[in-house]
């Protein structure tokens, strides 16, 4: 029986505010009380050129409302609203200069997109300055990301998702168990890493990056530092399978279909998805990204098959008996309405204003979870000790796992996808 106060304290954690805060953010931007997406515009010597009175207006603005938004939230959990006001203020300015970094033309191309940009800028302020004792009430990493990631529910159509099929659904769905038990085989039995370590580079690997990661590491109850670890390590070969794996593409002549396939498969961040199967074709850009659609719905799956192992078989000893009641209580909630959008969107949203008008939409919601990622990230960096993550990165065993987890994901995705789709799209 769940107590009265244990009740209080899972409604007014982080992990179920950005349930609540995602569903209202998603609902004032369906009717229009939000309407205008606030993102810098591509420059290349002036960055001035980013903006705009309009963006800088409406970026103003959504500030504004997520700051009143977010410090009722931090009342809720005992903070002081007033000392986070101006934080957040302050943590908004940032965001939207690790946006515009991103923008820069000659960035952009090379896909170095603001989140990394946003993650080096608190890097930079908390080791080699010193993180400001006034910013420290907005510091609310899990609260900004995973509000962002109950919106990018929204963007998972099953409609979309029936346009591939089987094939989309054995290429998402069926590598990444695969991957994720070859990691930690190997990660946990010939590396000898640490078993949540371990399967958050696992799931970042495998199914999509940061988000998997987040959710993994609420249903683990992982150290900051892996999560950070395992964050930085996802950016960087981000990074280069965007630029990599197109041009392999190319320079080998595979039908780009394929090609699309294994872009949706590999690349862990949607975003990078989208810019990789774009600089093939726009129709393999549609298929990588239906493909990672589908590989973003596992997110649910895998977090609570994950922290039901968790609960069940790794964190056992003889004087303890399992309880399933600490899989509800490790399961990220989150991820339900996550998962709620998704449906939401897919049965009720789209058949009542179509999906022309949804996406219109979606560009809104699209623009708030870019705001709140981009102050997400940064609050990592800020979290961040540089000289540990940077030992750890260079050299290290969870850099091995990587590279070992990821290459098998390649090799996998490759086989499975030419198996696929050669047969249906041939050159």
């Amino acid at each position: 029986m769940i107590s009265k106060d244990s009740f209080k304290t899972l409604v007014k954690s982080d992990d179920w505010l950005a349930c609540w805060y995602g569903l209202f953010l998603f609902i004032i931007s369906l009717l229009g009380i939000i309407n205008i997406v606030p993102r810098p515009k591509v420059w290349f010597q002036n960055p001035f050129e980013a903006l705009s009175l309009e963006i800088a207006s409406s970026y103003f603005l959504l500030t504004i409302i997520l700051a009143v938004i977010c410090a009722i939230g931090i009342m809720l959990m005992g903070g002081r609203p007033f000392t986070f006001f101006p934080a957040f203020l302050a943590l908004s300015v940032l965001g939207l200069f690790a946006q515009i970094i991103s923008k820069q033309t000659f960035i952009q191309a090379y896909g170095l997109e603001y989140v990394l940009w946003a993650l080096i800028i608190g890097l930079v302020i908390s080791n080699v300055f010193r993180l400001p004792n006034f910013l420290k009430p907005a510091v609310q990493t899990e609260l900004y990301i995973k509000t962002g990631l109950v919106l990018l529910g929204s963007e998972i159509l099953f409609s979309r998702i029936l346009n591939l099929g089987v094939q989309g659904l054995i290429l998402a769905w069926g590598v990444t168990p695969i991957v994720i038990y070859f990691m930690y085989k190997y990660g946990t039995s010939f590396l000898k890493l640490d078993k949540t370590l371990t399967i958050l580079i696992a799931s970042a690997t495998s199914v999509c990056g940061v988000s998997a990661a987040i959710a993994v590491a609420a249903a683990t109850k992982a150290k900051k530092e892996f999560l950070t670890l395992t964050i930085s390590l996802t950016l960087i070969s981000t990074v280069i399978m965007l630029v990599g794996l197109p041009a392999f593409i190319k320079a080998v002549g595979l039908n780009y279909i394929i090609g699309g396939a294994w872009i949706g498969g590999t690349v862990d961040s949607t975003g990078a998805v989208v810019a990789a199967g774009e600089l093939l074709s726009h129709q393999a850009m549609e298929v990588a990204t239906v493909v990672k659609l589908i590989q973003n719905v596992m997110i649910g799956i895998i977090a609570f098959v994950i922290a039901l192992l968790w609960v069940t078989n790794v964190e056992v000893s003889s004087n303890t008996k399992p309880s399933l009641v600490e899989v509800w209580y490790r399961f990220p909630k989150f991820v339900i309405a996550f998962m709620a959008l998704s449906l939401i969107s897919s049965f009720i949203v789209t058949p009542i204003i179509g999906e022309m008008m949804l996406d219109n939409v979606l560009k809104i919601t699209g623009g708030i979870r870019t705001f709140l990622f981009a102050i997400g990230f940064l609050t990592i960096g800020l979290e961040s000790d540089f000289k540990s993550l940077k030992k750890q990165i260079f050299g290290g065993r969870s850099v091995q796992l990587y590279i070992a987890g990821q290459s098998f994901n390649v090799v996998l995705t490759f086989i499975v996808a030419w198996i696929l789709f050669g047969f249906l799209y041939t050159s």
